[in-house]
């Protein structure tokens, strides 16, 4: 596979995210970093650019210099990534979709359902890929979990609980940390704070083992620190189109939890358990039978979770490896269309500007279900009712 050309927009100096995308590109030697515009500030962006070893003339100044820079040339970008605060990542997205650049966001893809609805649009309209990075899909033992759900090794689905809690915005007194401060700030973050920070993490993992969508949803949220005009505690029951009833919790005031993603799937034949700090083993429960621990990289495994593996058992693999995942899947599908074939059918599991719309529509919901008192809110997208 020729390697192809990556930039990215955001995820400069100090940030939380920009150095695990740039890890993850380079882990298959799929991706080369080629352009970005990483910082608010254009000479940050600039200096760190070139510092990272971009050229001068690809070490932009803002999203606007990039995408008029890079869509002319020949040697153009073939994916963008966009690690911007949530308020921006509509218009950058629907901007390079039009110039036919694929585009890997990070969540949540929009902060309004219509921007959503028109990004989703956007993508089918151009055929130019569009992805959102709901990364925890990449792990290995969380593809084969979905491996063993749908081929029926639990039954039918009865049960899912899953949480993404931690406690590092418990601190009152961080309430100026600009690193913090963004992510209450309905301005930049939108209509939810943590539920659509960290909860659409767990709702989307449970939709993706699972293969079932959220349809409706009864929500309660709280903000512990009463400087927050957005939530920083919520507790959401979904009930999927398949079937199954959803438990989640999320919180980033939960102090002593430090990453604190599990998920637990229970159907009528058995139980599996994953948890993201401890990503190496799956726990395997059959009806009437005893506890299994199935271990990453063991004989047997789906060839979801074999393509996903990158390091002989024993071994460790974590966060960054598993956004590998997500680009490894992008890296074949941009590849397949550009040689005009069929992609790899183990790559297309990479969630989609459709999965990002599912998210926002659900966001919407639990908020409109909280001001109701929890009263179930149908948790779908207009366009998919």
């Amino acid at each position: 596979m020729k390697a192809l050309n990556w930039g990215m927009i955001g995820g400069g100096e100090g940030s939380q995210i920009g150095p695990a995308h740039r890890i993850a590109t380079a882990m298959d030697g799929h991706f080369v970093f080629k352009a970005g515009a990483l910082d608010a500030d254009p000479a940050r962006g600039r200096d760190y650019a070139q510092r990272l070893g971009i050229a001068p003339d690809r070490a932009y100044g803002d999203w606007r210099e990039m995408l008029q820079g890079e869509k002319t040339r020949a040697d153009r970008i073939d994916l963008v990534t966009i690690a911007t605060p949530n308020s921006t990542h509509f218009e950058i997205t629907k901007a390079f979709l039009e110039a036919g650049i694929a585009v890997l966001c990070e969540k949540p893809m929009t902060v309004t359902v219509e921007e959503a609805e028109e990004i989703a649009a956007t993508a089918k309209r151009t055929g130019t890929l569009c992805a959102v990075n709901y990364g925890y899909s990449g792990y290995p033992l969380v593809r084969e979990m979905r491996a063993m759900i749908k081929r029926g090794d639990l039954g039918k689905i009865r049960l899912i609980r899953t949480e993404f809690a931690h406690g590092f915005h418990a601190d009152a007194a961080d309430a100026d940390n600009p690193r913090v401060r963004w992510r209450y700030d309905p301005a930049q973050a939108g209509i939810s704070a943590q539920f659509a920070d960290c909860g659409i993490h767990a709702l989307h993992l449970a939709s993706f083992v699972a293969g079932q969508d959220a349809k409706e949803l009864s929500a309660s949220f709280a903000s512990v620190l009463s400087s927050r005009t957005l939530e920083d505690d919520a507790w959401v029951s979904i009930r999927m189109d398949g079937g199954a009833l959803v438990r989640l919790w999320t919180s980033s005031v939960a102090v002593g939890r430090m990453h604190g993603f599990n998920i637990e799937v229970y159907g009528e034949n058995g139980g599996l358990r994953w948890a993201q700090e401890w990503p190496n083993q799956l726990f395997y429960t059959p009806l009437n039978g005893r506890t299994q621990i199935i271990e990453r990289g063991s004989s047997g495994q789906s060839p979801e979770a074999a393509r996903a593996t990158r390091v002989t058992i024993g071994h460790p693999e974590g966060f960054t490896t598993a956004i590998s995942n997500i680009y490894l899947d992008l890296a074949e599908a941009i590849t397949a269309k550009k040689e005009g074939r069929a992609p790899d059918s183990h790559a297309l599991s990479f969630p989609t500007a459709v999965d990002g719309l599912r998210s926002i529509a659900a966001i919407k919901a639990a908020v409109d279900s909280h001001k109701n008192g929890g009263q179930w809110t149908d948790a779908r997208p207009p366009s998919l009712r």
